[in-house]
């Protein structure tokens, strides 16, 4: 309508122009650039003052501000320059057109040469001439009425239109010109507009002069004379019955789609170029328990599953960026709170350049068909698993009789891979003067569609060809058709060997089992028949020749054995093809007897079912057995007896050091008495160090009497700084006499950890003696010690880095073991007990070798627990400590 409105506006004879509400212009018709030479789309062409002769431009501009502040139409004069530069009079007429609200949204120009017609009768007659002309050669029905609403002239198109004269035209409301469904609210709309002065716009219907009603947009608006009053109304027709045909057929094909979509059995969704949702149909909704509004404001994003969110951003992201088609299958949450899979396909619509303007996907329900896949794929992932887990060489063919599936116990049989054994590649293993015989069995099995067997040599991994019991036994449909076969291979070759041989050896077997106290058997589990060779009526202690049962087997079979005498039976009745036990029987005199058991399923000469088997005497083997099991725990109790002397050096060497200080002390006290004049002052130090030397290794021995004692050691809240700060000042001396610089590094409002002072300051006065050894033979670098305190997640870990000879990486891996020493005058105890200490506190020690030299040794204690004190049983511990020093 916008462009129709420009079209007419471009064709009127006269310059027109419309400006904003602050003065600024908004559109120049194409009379206005042709008589200044601008372009229309050229920046001058929109802006009149260059058009505008400087001498009047002032004057204009002044008049042009008071106009727009008066809010009243006005005009002017001046003289504006011609596309060929000459300067012509012109009268600028100017009114403000209003809203509803009376509030000026636009101001209209009209631009009159007055150059020729300065002579005021001459300008009234050429502008009623020019206005009658302007009016006529509008190619759109104008009608022009007085403010009471009679008309008062008619253009050209209008008379043409309707085909009818000014007269019969000017009692409109009375005839047949406007549809009589429309003629009510026509008139009702140009009667509220005039009373408020107001514009108007409607749609109604028009009566042709070939007698057919067509719609036009019906606009008018009030002229005004300089004081703002109506003298006179324009109305403008707009013929838009095509449009509103278009409209109508669109909105019928769009209910006829929408019908289609909302009867569509899924989910559709129509989205925006960019992604955003624009419409669903009544399946989405209703899957998703929202309405379309709230999903247009949500979208989808928070309904899909976040492991699927990823794949489907990225699809998405695809198709808006390439316009390709995409597809996805992902999880939507519905609205009873579970997820379903769906398939979601989205196809681009393209308008005639070819770009996509809108997006149609389809949600496809695939849950069940995604969970019958799932558990199809399961299923097949059990089934592969169990023939591969079966102890059998187990295969599968196709309904033509060509291999499709070998198990893994069978591939590593032969010794091929799946390619190679598949089809008939497996035929490659048979033994050539076999290969005939199977392939006419293997013919017939597959024309009888029943079962069947045969025994063939088949070639090992190792070259070796052993005798298989091929069995296979087809699977049908529920129609009774077969889909597939599957076969087990069971290795006879022994039992064949043993066949072959079996009159030549009888006599060595008979001996053989004699000495080796076996005897072998056949059970008919049909017919319950049970044969015996001689030994085993020995073992069993029956009457040689007696009637063998299950009974009287079960008579002499241990109480405590008999489920397995049950287990074996019922397998047998089952069929399995084999089956293997070690069970006790009781002889009349009482004693005990150890039997192995081994049978493998076979067929007589009847083609009955029978299990051949052998029974092995292993009584001495188990009493041996247990005679070595006694010797070793003997042996245990002679090392755990011998760990006491390990204790003993454990002991010394924890109560070495406060009683060296107790001496050095006592030694000092003396000196220092002996002066002239004695030192009191530092004699009573050097005895108060004495004391507390003396009440440290009584408090060593207590806590290491509880250490290695089934007893509980009280938890005790334990500040780490100041336990090092005392440890170091015990050590100062030795540190001196080591030629050690120790640096200490605490760490600000460091948590306290639960355990015992006693034996943690114990680990770490072993660490700095280990370190000070480690650098005893340093001459080429300093020997600087630093021993560090740090809080780490819920620990308090304690680090003493020295400057030494390092760990080897054997010794690494060793040093904490019991024993096992690097230096030539340790016994090994001293990290080992430091780390049981550090592990019976819940803590851990480990040493690191540093980027220079030397090594770190760290441990860590837990924090300490406020609310409870905690008391750590030695228990368990001691007996872990105690069996640790029994095997080694």
């Amino acid at each position: 309508m916008q462009l129709e409105i420009g079209r007419i506006l471009d064709a009127l004879p006269t310059m027109l122009w419309t400006a904003l509400p602050d003065g600024s212009t908004a559109f120049v018709n194409r009379r206005w650039s042709d008589y200044t030479g601008s372009g229309l789309n050229d920046d001058d062409g929109r802006e009149w003052h260059f058009a505008v002769c400087p001498d009047d431009l002032p004057d204009l501009l002044k008049r042009w501000q008071f106009v727009l502040a008066s809010g009243e139409p006005g005009e002017m004069k001046a003289r504006l320059r011609r596309f060929d530069g000459r300067y012509r009079w012109h009268l600028i007429q100017c009114s403000p057109v209003c809203d509803e609200s009376k509030r000026i949204s636009l101001w209209c120009g009209v631009g009159v040469d007055i150059e020729d017609h300065r002579r005021s009768a001459e300008f009234m007659r050429r502008q009623k001439l020019d206005f009658q002309l302007i009016v006529d050669s509008i190619p759109v029905p104008v009608a022009v009425t007085t403010p009471s609403g009679e008309v008062e002239g008619l253009n050209k198109s209008t008379l043409g239109y309707f085909g009818k004269s000014f007269e019969e035209l000017k009692g409109w409301k009375t005839s047949d010109a406007v549809h009589p469904d429309d003629l009510e609210q026509t008139i009702a709309a140009q009667m509220k507009a005039h009373q408020q002065g107001v514009s108007y716009d409607i749609e109604s219907r028009h009566r042709r002069h070939d007698g057919t009603y067509r719609w036009h947009n019906v606009r008018g608006f009030p002229l005004r004379d300089p004081r703002g009053r109506i003298v006179r109304w324009c109305h403008l027709l707009i013929d838009i019955d095509d449009r509103k045909q278009a409209e109508r057929a669109l909105h019928e094909s769009e209910l006829e789609a929408r019908l289609i979509v909302e009867t569509i059995p899924g989910g559709i969704e129509v989205l925006a170029p960019t992604g955003k949702v624009e419409l669903v149909n009544e399946h989405v909704a209703r899957y998703f328990g929202k309405t379309a509004e709230e999903l247009k404001r949500s979208g989808f994003t928070e309904l899909i599953h976040p492991e699927d969110l990823q794949i489907v951003h990225t699809a998405t992201l695809r198709a808006t960026t390439t316009g390709l088609p995409y597809e996805a299958e992902h999880r939507f949450l519905g609205a009873d709170g579970t997820y379903r899979w769906f398939q979601v396909r989205g196809l681009p619509l393209r308008d005639a350049r070819g770009r996509v303007v809108r997006w149609y996907a389809l949600h496809t329900d695939i849950d069940d068909k995604k969970r019958a896949e799932e558990a199809l794929l399961e299923s097949e992932r059990n089934l592969k698993l169990t023939l591969d887990t079966i102890p059998a060489l187990a295969w599968a063919a196709d309904r033509d009789g060509s291999a499709e599936y070998f198990n893994r116990h069978y591939l590593d049989y032969v010794g091929l891979s799946a390619e190679q054994a598949k089809g008939w590649g497996w035929t490659d293993a048979l033994h050539p003067d076999d290969k005939a015989g199977l392939a006419a069995a293997w013919r017939a099995i597959l024309a009888s569609g029943r079962p069947g067997e045969a025994e063939v040599r088949l070639r090992r991994y190792d070259g070796t060809y052993r005798w298989l019991l091929f069995r296979t036994s087809p699977l049908r449909d529920a129609q009774g058709n077969i889909v597939k076969w599957y076969g087990v291979n069971t290795d006879i070759d022994d039992r064949k060997c043993a066949e072959q041989e079996l009159k030549r050896s009888e006599a060595f077997l008979a001996e053989g089992q004699h000495l080796a106290r076996m005897g072998n058997l056949s059970w008919n589990v049909a017919r319950g028949s049970i044969v015996w060779s001689q030994p085993l009526y020995h073992i069993f202690d029956f009457e040689p020749g007696s009637v063998i049962t299950l009974d009287l087997i079960a008579s002499r079979v241990h109480s405590e054995d008999m489920p397995l005498m049950g287990d074996m039976i019922e397998r047998a009745q089952r069929g399995e093809s084999g089956f293997e036990y070690q069970h006790r029987i009781i002889l009349p005199d009482k004693s005990i007897k150890y039997l192995h058991l081994i049978a493998h399923k076979a067929r007589n000469n009847s083609g009955e079912t029978e299990y051949i088997g052998a029974v092995l005497d292993i009584t001495q083997r188990q009493l041996s057995e247990e005679a070595l099991e006694k010797v070793r725990f003997e042996l245990a109790q002679v090392t755990r007896i011998m760990s006491l002397g390990v204790l003993t050096a454990s002991i010394a060497h924890e109560v070495n050091q406060p009683l060296a200080g107790i001496i050095t002390n006592a030694s000092t006290c003396l000196r220092m008495l002996a002066a002239d004049p004695p030192n009191i002052k530092v004699a009573q130090e050097t005895a108060r160090r004495t004391i507390r030397d003396g009440n440290r290794a009584a408090d060593v021995i207590s806590r290491l009497r509880t250490l290695f004692s089934k007893r509980t050691v009280a938890i005790e809240p334990i500040d780490m700084n100041e336990a090092v700060r005392e440890v170091l000042a015990l050590s100062s001396g030795d540190l001196q006499r080591s030629g050690v610089a120790a640096r200490a590094e605490f760490a600000n409002r460091l948590p306290h950890v639960g355990g015992d002072r006693i034996q943690l300051q114990q680990v770490i006065i072993n660490l700095l003696r280990n370190a000070c050894d480690a650098m005893g033979g340093v001459d080429d670098r300093p020997r600087r010690l630093l021993i560090r305190t740090a809080p780490v997640d819920d620990h308090v870990q304690v680090s003493v880095q020295d400057t030494g000879i390092g760990l080897q990486p054997a010794s690494a891996a060793r040093v904490f073991q019991a024993f096992y020493t690097t230096k030539s005058d340790g016994m090994g105890i001293g990290l080992s007990v430091s780390r049981f200490i550090v592990e019976n506190h819940n803590g851990r020690l480990w040493a690191q070798p540093n980027d220079g030299p030397g090594v770190t040794f760290s441990f860590s204690i837990p924090q300490y627990c406020w609310d409870t004190a905690p008391a750590r049983d030695l228990d368990a511990a001691t007996d872990q400590a105690e069996n640790a020093s029994a095997v080694r």
